[in-house]
């Protein structure tokens, strides 16, 4: 199991709680970046939004291109997974732009490929904003213009989204055959999609056997269409204490929408509009990335034993997210990744 976890550039994942003590400033994002990499953590993932849809439009959140850019500059190891929305960049420049960052980290950088939902962000930036299957439509040509730009050395294009002329990158990304393509989704569109132009799937929180179910129809569109294996990745919010008992008071506290005026109205507004059983809805709400569906709750041993569950499923990256971030990923680090790899052979061999 590889771990990665989000950079918080939006101040934090809880709705529920204003301040989680982890600004959304450069300095706190170097800080955590630097130890990250330094304690075991593999990846980082760097979200792209230009407001903040945890802590409200109005609070700050960091540019995901300038941050991963200044990142590439001072970590050695950790690979920097950035979000990219097609509707918000050209694919030839992007494409420009990532190999030069990924020449900066010396071949660590990787894409995750984001569809946009958000509306009303979209009209505030001027962005075109495309319904459901129309926004895969222009993302399967971003792909092809992104992936062209990147291995040929002179690449023409002429799609209903996308153009390009005899155009020419150099030097091309350090990574090959090119940086690690990601992606999420779970309509038809999507994964068919992913499943023909990606390199991993990526899906929010959900039980090892939710999750299985999913990695295993991915395996099968992969195969029908006969390319070479997939990487599997989910997030999760982890809460790791001495006892379950401790662990289970953290969760109550974090999902608590009356800490805040602003979180139990914003609660109210959101569980009008689902259909899904209260409990869990509180859950879905409170910690973004359906996060605590992922069960990563309890004793060092008791989440653990969860991650192996999910190296049984198909997972090989797990997107953890905590809070407060830095201290909780030191207690994470010391306590669970030993436990994970040290796990018995037979059951390594198993997962």
């Amino acid at each position: 199991m590889r771990f990665g976890y989000w950079l918080p550039v939006f101040g934090g994942w809880l709705r529920n709680v204003d301040d989680e003590g982890m600004e959304a400033t450069w300095s706190y994002a170097k800080k955590l970046a630097q130890r990250s990499e330094q304690i075991g953590f593999d990846l980082t993932l760097v979200a792209e939004l230009n407001l903040n849809d945890i802590k409200g439009m109005e609070a700050p959140s960091l540019d995901a291109w300038s941050t991963t850019a200044a990142l590439a500059a001072v970590t050695e190891r950790l690979e920097i997974m950035t979000a990219v929305r097609p509707t918000f960049h050209s694919p030839t420049l992007l494409a420009k732009q990532a190999a030069n960052i990924d020449r900066i980290s010396g071949g660590r950088l990787s894409l995750n490929v984001v569809s946009s939902w958000w509306a009303t962000e979209a009209k505030q930036y001027g962005v075109q904003f495309d319904q459901h299957d129309d926004r895969y439509a222009r993302t399967s040509e971003w792909l092809d213009v992104v992936d062209g730009m990147w291995t040929q050395p002179r690449f023409s294009y002429s799609g209903t989204y996308y153009t390009a002329d005899d155009a020419i990158l150099e030097p091309k990304p350090a990574r090959r055959p090119r940086p690690t393509l990601y992606a999420g989704g779970e309509s038809p569109a999507a994964k068919a999609l992913i499943a023909q132009k990606c390199d991993a799937w990526l899906t929010h929180g959900d039980p090892p056997e939710t999750i299985g179910a999913k990695v295993a129809d991915m395996r099968e569109r992969r195969e029908r269409l006969g390319l070479g294996p997939m990487r599997f990745g989910a997030a999760g919010y982890a809460v790791v204490r001495g006892t379950e008992v401790q662990a289970r008071a953290e969760v109550a506290r974090i999902t608590d929408v009356q800490q805040s005026a602003r979180g139990y109205a914003n609660y109210q507004d959101w569980i009008g509009n689902t259909q899904l059983e209260q409990r869990v809805s509180l859950e879905d709400y409170s910690v973004s990335n359906r996060g605590l569906k992922s069960g990563l709750v309890g004793t060092p041993e008791q989440v653990a034993e969860r991650i192996l569950e999910f190296e049984r499923a198909g997972l090989d990256l797990l997107l953890l997210q905590f809070s407060p971030q830095l201290e909780e990923m030191e207690r994470f680090a010391e306590e669970v990744i030993p436990l994970v790899n040290g796990a018995r052979p037979a059951e390594r061999a198993a997962a």
